[in-house]
């Protein structure tokens, strides 16, 4: 075909929806063959199970099955004596087929074994497995999640976003809050005072929003807002997606106290008034400090009208020692 040919008319919009098409199938496909490969999975290990519970089969057996399976697949990965393993433990630990075809088949099957791996009940691996699903984890990044134990620590900040934010958004917004955050990859200790810590913050901005979470943009930090004729700065400003709102968060090097309310309550009614779009949603703001009373924190909660949550976040328990400092900028040997 040469350059010059004439095109006929919507054939580039065209081409461009038969793609999406052809994409589109390839990945179903793609999903197809997973499901029914873990789906396979889960029924030789059941047949394993079964086999040893009512016959008496031994573990040895294994190594058995593995060898004459491989000898009549030689070009099917996955069937190794260690995979066959797994599989009787992916069997043990879902004994009800519907769980397998309805969740777990969705994530392949690297991520099935980390759930395996890395959990003893059902409701975890559940858990895990729907957040993966949901947001499209990665082996590593699933790993990760786990590591930070981020369902754990996802909505368990003091909040009054269920009184303050509409029914439809008040679930999500107490479900991007954790507490506490872990901020130890900052590589500062305690004893660090609050413009240190929002400068490293800054610094590992990358692994600062996947603390945070999906959905969150960074704006900026000491963001500047002029009310009034006089000058504020915002501690660090983000944008979050799914709820369409701007995100105030004010860092505390200390413990919280309920006056750190009425700043935070200021620059939302600013950030709102000055900044925010007429189609946003109020905006959200999350006071993070080393230590809290929750009984306190729940008391100046009360009075307020603007969506807040408090929540505590972890630093280093002490900063590096100098032979590690000095083991760091000597470099690798």
């Amino acid at each position: 075909m040469t350059d010059d040919l004439s095109l006929p008319d919507g054939y580039t919009e065209w081409l461009g929806d038969l793609k999406d098409r052809i994409r589109t199938t390839r990945q179903r496909a793609a999903l197809a063959v997973n499901a029914e490969l873990v789906q396979l999975y889960w029924h030789i290990g059941s047949e394993i199970l079964n086999r040893q519970t009512a016959q008496g089969w031994g573990a040895k057996v294994i190594d058995q099955i593995a060898h004459d399976l491989r000898t009549a697949f030689p070009d099917m990965k996955g069937l190794s004596a260690r995979n066959l393993r797994y599989m009787r433990a992916f069997a043990v630990a879902w004994p009800e087929p519907a769980i397998v075809q309805q969740l777990v088949a969705q994530l392949p099957w690297g991520h099935n074994v980390i759930l395996l791996n890395r959990f003893n009940t059902a409701d975890d691996r559940i858990a895990y497995a729907q957040a993966a699903i949901k947001h499209g984890w990665s082996r590593s990044v699933l790993s990760m999640h786990i590591e930070a134990r981020t369902l754990e620590r996802s909505g368990r900040a003091i909040s009054n976003f269920e009184r303050t934010l509409p029914p439809e958004t008040s679930d999500l917004a107490r479900e991007i809050v954790k507490d506490p955050y872990n901020f130890e990859f900052l590589g500062v200790g305690r004893e660090a005072v609050e413009r240190e810590i929002e400068k490293a913050l800054v610094d590992h901005v990358t692994q600062f929003l996947v603390e945070l979470g999906v959905g969150f943009a960074y704006v900026g930090r000491q963001v500047l807002l002029e009310v009034g004729g006089e000058d504020f700065f915002i501690d660090l400003l983000f944008y979050h997606l799914k709820l369409r709102c701007y995100v105030v968060i004010e860092l505390k090097a200390g413990r919280f106290r309920p006056e750190h309310l009425g700043q935070l309550n200021f620059y939302l009614a600013a950030v709102d008034g000055e900044m925010a779009h007429p189609d946003d949603a109020p905006t959200i703001g999350i006071l993070l400090c080393q230590s809290r009373n929750q009984v306190v924190a729940e008391y100046s909660l009360r009075g307020s009208t603007q969506p807040l949550g408090v929540a505590e976040y972890q630093l280093q328990a002490s900063l590096p020692s100098v032979e590690r400092l000095e083991q760091e900028l000597s470099g690798p040997e």
